[in-house]
């Protein structure tokens, strides 16, 4: 398992681009909002990748298992 990442690309014209490896959830935006802290700056832009709704799904699947019924 890969674990967190915060991949960070500062651009020739300044501007920042920043995504997250190995988070799954809301986890991804505690980082985004440490690292617009640090840059004294404001998201524009962003989207979710496939792995911020796959959490949802996993604790779905849990809570309809854990008194072991389907």
């Amino acid at each position: 398992m890969t674990g967190k990442q915060l991949i960070v690309q500062v651009r020739p014209d300044g501007t920042v681009h920043a995504e997250t490896i190995g988070m799954y959830g809301n986890e991804c935006l505690d980082y985004i909002a440490v690292l617009e802290n640090m840059l004294d700056a404001e998201t524009t832009a962003s989207s979710f990748t496939e792995a911020y709704g796959q959490v949802a799904a996993e604790q779905e699947t849990a809570a309809q298992n854990w008194d072991g019924t389907r």
